[in-house]
């Protein structure tokens, strides 16, 4: 295994996170190989570019997306690294003012979320289910964006809203509840209420059943470059690798605190494998998600 074009530099694409900026300014060297950091504010766009360009070597990616570009044959590699996870319990939400709704009674009404490939959706979708016995089916989810994945067409319970934001969409009683993400929530957010009262503990007790904690964003890798420079891809992964672990002390033990990791685990195993099968209940993507072809690929990277 050696690589190609060993000097050339590559292109990186990570949000901004402590866990991340060692790598960005050099603290957490990546040994022989000129990183090119690349910023995207916000983020997301970087998300539809790599899937429909492929405009970096190695981009942040979010799980749904990453599963939605496997299944439609998009050259990009998943590298073993969450960068970014939580629970989704809290991320159902309801105005205030309005009066309680369980998540069992959103059956044939409508809910507003950003696209219907966001990562937070699946999800919260996912637990629906388990939980509740809601199907996806059963709601009409209304949309303020199109998913990243240019080949993907959404199924006929999803409607595109001309709405600018997802809390818009709320505000105006277009829809009952609204799906929100982790930035959104204290954003265009502030002030909605989950429709689970006790989110945090049902969060908790979703990582108890399933051994794992949902995670958001991973990390890919074109395929052209993990095969001309595999070395340069190792390189980054152990320096993200180090970066996480040198940035322990920064994180807390909630949720999102522990789900940062890199290198291929139980946990993320499984992650993978509930992720894939929501994402197939949910019509996100058409075949089943074969984990551990997708550990074959990169399996390398923790020899």
């Amino acid at each position: 295994m050696s690589d190609r074009h060993p000097t050339a530099p590559l292109s990186v694409l990570l949000g901004d996170y402590p866990h991340t900026r060692p790598l960005k300014d050099g603290t957490v060297p990546v040994d022989g190989v000129d990183c090119r950091h690349l910023d995207s504010s916000p983020l997301p766009p970087a998300f539809a570019r790599m899937v429909r360009d492929l405009a970096y070597d190695i981009c942040e990616m979010p799980m749904a997306t990453y599963l939605q570009a496997r299944d439609a044959g998009i050259p990009l590699t998943l590298l073993p690294v969450v960068l970014v996870g939580s629970t989704h319990h809290r991320s159902l939400t309801r105005l205030p003012e309005d009066p309680p709704i369980s998540p069992g009674d959103l059956v044939g009404r409508r809910v507003g979320v950003r696209a219907y490939g966001q990562t937070t959706g699946l999800w919260v979708r996912g637990w629906l289910r388990e939980e509740y016995g809601v199907e996806s089916s059963d709601i009409t989810w209304v949309t303020t964006e199109d998913v990243h994945v240019a080949q993907y067409v959404n199924p006929p319970y999803v409607e595109r809203s001309a709405a600018g934001r997802v809390g818009d969409l709320l505000r105006s009683h277009d829809v009952c509840a609204a799906v929100l993400g982790p930035k959104a929530i204290g954003g265009q957010g502030a002030g909605l209420v989950p429709l689970v009262a006790d989110a945090l503990d049902a969060g908790e007790a979703w990582i108890e059943r399933h051994g794992t904690i949902p995670a958001n964003h991973l990390l890919v890798v074109r395929d052209d470059v993990l095969r001309d420079r595999p070395h340069a891809v190792l390189a980054v992964h152990r320096a993200l690798k180090q970066a996480i672990a040198d940035t322990a002390h920064l994180r807390d033990d909630s949720p999102a605190g522990r789900a940062v990791a890199a290198g291929w685990s139980a946990s993320l195993t499984a992650c993978l494998e509930i992720a894939g099968r929501y994402a197939l209940e949910q019509d996100l993507i058409s075949e089943p998600v074969d984990v551990a072809a997708i550990e074959r690929e990169t399996a390398f990277l923790d020899s």
